[in-house]
């Protein structure tokens, strides 16, 4: 699908408020409403959109502590890979996962209360994840996009 400029803008304001109506995204956007309904269909069917979600407040769930972690496997063969990102979906305090190149294989964004913690986030999860064998946990202080 190519997309252009509309689509483009579209795409903007349902990246910010995903519950947007369809009436206020083509006044936004410059379309009659059965037009932007007719774009965002077939953005939906085309999987340039996958899903709308709900945006949680991390601090009002008792998420004080955002830590960015990267982890490095021992092994990286298929089983090994399959086997840390099987266990690394179930763990409860990890937001987000990527697997990256470089120096390390991944960086998680994991949620805490506070610094003790992910101490035991870090000891009881992250540690205990297959074929781990290298944690690096960086601090964020503040969110500034996304």
């Amino acid at each position: 699908m190519d997309l252009d400029r509309i689509d483009y803008r579209i795409l903007d304001e349902l990246r910010r408020d995903g519950r947007l109506s369809n009436l206020k995204l083509a006044e936004r956007v410059g379309l009659s409403p059965s037009a932007c309904l007719r774009r965002v269909h077939a953005l939906e069917a085309a999987g340039v959109i996958k899903g709308y979600r709900a945006v949680l407040d991390e601090q009002v769930m008792g998420i004080g502590l955002t830590v960015i972690v990267h982890i490095g496997l021992e092994h990286h063969d298929d089983d090994a890979l399959e086997a840390f990102e099987e266990a690394l979906r179930r763990a409860p305090n990890v937001l987000a996962g990527d697997m990256v190149s470089g120096r390390d294989d991944y960086v998680l964004r994991v949620g805490a209360r506070d610094i003790a913690d992910y101490e035991r986030v870090h000891r009881e999860q992250l540690s205990r994840l297959p074929g781990v064998n290298r944690i690096e946990s960086h601090f964020a202080f503040r969110k500034v996009v996304g």
